[in-house]
């Protein structure tokens, strides 16, 4: 880990210098190198001779060429098919016992946006089976990593990060994956705009992207340019910093052009933003609400006559927006026009918004609640910058892109993606209520031209009911998260409408990105011409990781580290990971470890291309006779096995209950009438043994109900689901 403070030269930082060997005999093996980075990489190695390695016929840059071309340079050239690991080893091994540093060249490649690394896995694997010490290198463009708000990037500005030499034993691809993930992080984290407040950088996407975009509320077809909705909130925060002396507010608001500016005017007046889950019980909203220390909350009329049964504060501490807005006509006029004029800095300081946020909290979210109270993550403002960043930097899309804005704004992707992302990076946004009006918004998507969808497989569901396929013609990306994606609704929605469904992962305590699947990058050039192609999408992944996320798996159980490769239990670290639970350190230190990483729950593994598989929360494996059985694994036989791989909502549900002989006994919950339960569950036994699956993996029983319990993130209600089972056991 390094330990010293970053390097910086002219338009260089560069972390973990003190991990460079003061002498030769090692592998430099980097993520990319452009001439000018290895110019400066060897500013570095003064006095160290130098090999450059590289495959015949690689497609370098001009200037590498020329570079390499040099009589007095001393190349190593390895066969283009990459077949022959002996005469490989023997050459470089040769170099490296005379004192050389050799220094691997990739070759010019086709990816997608911020990649961790521009070589292949199969290709790195043939590059440690040289078996010498390698030095892992990460080298990250700034411009690949900023924000239109942050104006112009000189684009030879980068990061750099060095690892300690890997050795012996140690060199594996997954040793070497794992340690440039841990690079990416350290490098990330040195971006400086991290640290901007949270407001501070919503004033700034606003004003740059005032008269250009906007917020189309799609209940009413009404719409608002990102400058007026800056003027709106700026009147709005006055009132809520007059309301309360209280640090957070309360927003009970759907999405939409009031949820919107709600939760921006909170932010301006210096306060924290609480949207709370109205779908959630009474119990756990009266929760949250203690928790957050509320006493001022932003709501509309309307939505409470509509939510007769949530737990409604008294009157007097409800500001009513609809109510408010009118009584600001005068000022919001006089703020619209200020706001034009004055720049963005000093427009924050007549407003006392700081323009650092860093580790205080930016925002409070509480999680859904599937299992015990509800958890209030606290976000800070670097976490939420960092996910913007990290987000924006991913999907690539500009000012002429629209997003869909009807995930509810209490669920971590509904906040994060479709609040701060549109407009600190500048896209239009069109919102709805409610994700289950699918006709609604796919009419929506249809008049405003929307390009980026956000979803859950749930909710993708009713789109295969009753959306024509051209509706949804101008989407470039449909993305799914909080929920495994079925194999069975990706192909049935990109065989209805041409569209390739991308599954991404979060949680609440990343910010929420971790992950996101990309459509494949456009070739440079034919293979044979030495250019590379980078996969950006792999079935059944959640994609690679977000820029400066960490990953590292170890034992479910005894937390012992495993090879990335292995399945076992999840950890993140890194600057969109949170840090802690609001006024709980049991819990917190339950999750995290000594050194920061964040123990997430969920049981997966990484391939050789980076791709993370989510093979199940540990909260959905059953310990059956002292084998992890997972549940969702055990779903997708039955869907097949019970021929539901064509319905388009959620029939079965797989659930474990406490058993005497085995520790645990598989339930199975289904919304599919028929005849005698015993009967069928024989059958499906059946059935399942003759496809070879596991006997301890077949349900014990089953129990009909009139609809598989959901959360209102379309994940599902696993504690209703185990009450369900547990009662019918």
């Amino acid at each position: 880990m390094p330990t010293d403070k970053p390097v910086s030269l002219k338009h260089l930082t560069l972390l973990g210098k003190e991990n460079l060997p003061a002498n030769g005999g090692y592998l430099i093996l980097p993520t990319r190198l452009s001439y000018l980075d290895l110019m400066r990489l060897e500013t570095f190695l003064e006095g160290q001779t130098v090999v450059y390695l590289f495959e015949e016929g690689a497609a370098l840059s001009p200037q590498l060429k020329a570079h390499v071309d040099q009589d007095t340079v001393r190349v190593l050239v390895i066969p283009a098919n990459l077949t022959d690991a002996h005469a490989y080893r023997k050459a470089v091994t040769s170099e490296i016992e005379k004192g050389s540093v050799v220094i691997y060249l990739p070759a010019e490649a086709a990816t997608t946006n911020a990649p961790l690394t521009t070589v292949p896995g199969a290709k790195l694997e043939f590059l440690l089976k040289a078996a010498c010490p390698v030095l892992p290198l990460f080298v990250q463009p700034k411009g690949e990593i900023t924000l239109s708000i942050d104006g112009h990037c000189d684009e030879s500005f980068v990061f750099m990060a060095m690892a300690p030499l890997i050795s012996g034993d140690d060199i594996t691809l997954a040793a070497y994956q794992e340690a440039l993930f841990v690079l990416a992080d350290q490098a990330f984290s040195q971006h400086p705009g991290l640290d901007t407040h949270l407001a501070y950088a919503l004033i700034q996407g606003l004003k740059r992207n005032g008269t250009r975009n906007k917020v189309v509320d799609g209940k009413d077809e009404s719409e608002l340019g990102y400058d007026k909705v800056l003027a709106v909130a700026i009147a709005l925060s006055k009132v809520i910093k007059a309301e309360t002396n209280k640090k957070r507010v309360g927003i009970i608001l759907p999405p939409g052009r009031g949820g919107l500016i709600a939760n921006v005017a909170v932010l301006l007046a210096g306060k924290i933003p609480v949207n709370l889950n109205f779908t959630a019980g009474r119990t756990s909203v009266e929760f949250a609400i203690k928790a957050a220390d509320l006493d001022r909350f932003i709501t509309a009329d309307i939505f409470v006559r509509k939510m007769q049964s949530f737990p409604w504060p008294p009157m007097k501490q409800l500001m009513l927006i609809e109510r408010i807005l009118p009584k600001l006509k005068t000022q919001i006029v006089v703020w619209l026009a200020l706001s034009k004029v004055l720049p963005a800095a000093i427009l924050a300081s007549v407003l006392g918004v700081p323009k650092k946020g860093g580790r205080e909290e930016a925002i409070l979210l509480f999680t859904s609640g599937s299992s015990g109270n509800p958890k209030g993550v606290a976000l800070t403002h670097r976490n939420v910058m960092a996910n913007v960043i990290q987000f924006s930097s991913r999907l690539g899309m500009d000012s002429k892109d629209s997003i869909l804005g009807s995930l509810p704004l209490f669920h971590s992707f509904g906040c994060t993606v479709t609040l701060w992302y549109p407009i600190i990076s500048g896209l239009n946004l069109v919102t709805y209520p409610s994700p289950l009006e699918t006709k609604k918004l796919g009419e929506l998507i249809e008049k405003h031209r929307v390009t980026l969808m956000i979803a859950t497989p749930t909710f993708l569901r009713g789109y295969l009911r009753g959306v024509n396929r051209e509706s949804l013609a101008s989407l470039k990306m449909v993305v799914t998260g909080a929920e495994k994606l079925p194999p069975t609704v990706s192909s049935a929605f990109e065989q209805r409408f041409d569209k390739k469904v991308f599954e991404g992962y979060g949680l609440t305590e990343t910010s929420p990105v971790s992950n996101v699947n990309l459509p494949d990058p456009v070739p440079l050039g034919h293979e044979d011409n030495g250019y590379v192609w980078i996969p950006c999408h792999r079935p059944g992944s959640v994609g690679h990781l977000i820029p400066g996320l960490a990953v590292r798996i170890t034992h479910p159980e005894t937390n012992e580290p495993q090879s990335l490769h292995s399945s076992g239990m999840i950890w993140f670290k890194g600057t969109n990971v949170f840090e802690g639970y609001l006024n709980d350190p049991k819990r917190t230190a339950e999750v995290f470890d000594n050194d920061g990483w964040f123990r997430t729950g969920d049981i997966g593994r990484v391939d050789m291309d980076g791709f993370l598989y989510i093979e199940g929360r540990l909260s959905r494996f059953s310990k059956i006779g002292g084998e992890m059985v997972p549940h969702e694994t055990v779903e997708e036989a039955l869907i097949k096995a019970m021929g539901l791989e064509n319905e388009s909502s959620r029939k079965i549900a797989v659930v474990g209950i406490p058993d005497q002989e085995r520790g645990e006994a598989l339930i199975l919950l289904t919304a599919i009438p028929g005849g005698p339960e015993h009967q069928e569950i024989l059958d499906l036994r059946y059935r399942l043994l003759e496809k070879g699956m596991p006997p301890l993996w077949i349900p014990k029983k089953m129990i009909r109900v009139s609809d598989i319990p959901i959360l209102s993130s379309g994940k599902l209600d696993v504690q209703n689901c185990e009450k369900i089972a547990k009662g019918g056991a």
